[in-house]
């Protein structure tokens, strides 16, 4: 499985930015992370692609919104009201399948085989 991350760039504080990820095809779900150099990556928010179902981190939820277009095999990340704090690189993940666990079993990247690029969002305050 391909995926093809886009949207990053630079924001001012209070802004948005609608991040895609293009997946060569239909995978059990799709998460967004964000990653320091050197640090760990950390969960932002998931979709399953079965049944649309979807799971947040605390540090984004209302300000995020993740969603998909089943016909683009598509997923978006919309993350609105930026804080300097949220500049980093988002990579999107794949599942190999529907393991038909909790929706929160995708909070972790050990539920996912595939990786994005990476695109980078910076917000300036």
């Amino acid at each position: 499985v391909q995926l093809q991350a886009s949207g990053g760039g630079l924001v001012q504080a209070g802004g948005s930015l609608k991040l895609s990820c293009a997946a060569s095809e239909r995978t059990g779900a799709m998460g967004w992370f964000r990653q320091a150099p050197g640090k760990e990556r950390i969960f932002l928010a998931t979709i399953r692609w079965r049944d649309g179902q979807t799971y947040y981190a605390y540090s984004v939820k209302g300000r995020f919104t993740i969603s998909r277009d089943k016909a683009k095999n598509t997923v978006y990340l919309q993350a609105n009201s930026l804080k300097p704090e949220d500049t980093d690189v988002y990579y999107c993940a794949a599942s190999r399948g529907d393991r038909n666990y909790a929706i929160s079993y995708y909070s972790t990247s050990g539920a996912y085989d595939y990786w994005g690029q990476g695109t980078l969002v910076t917000v300036s305050s």
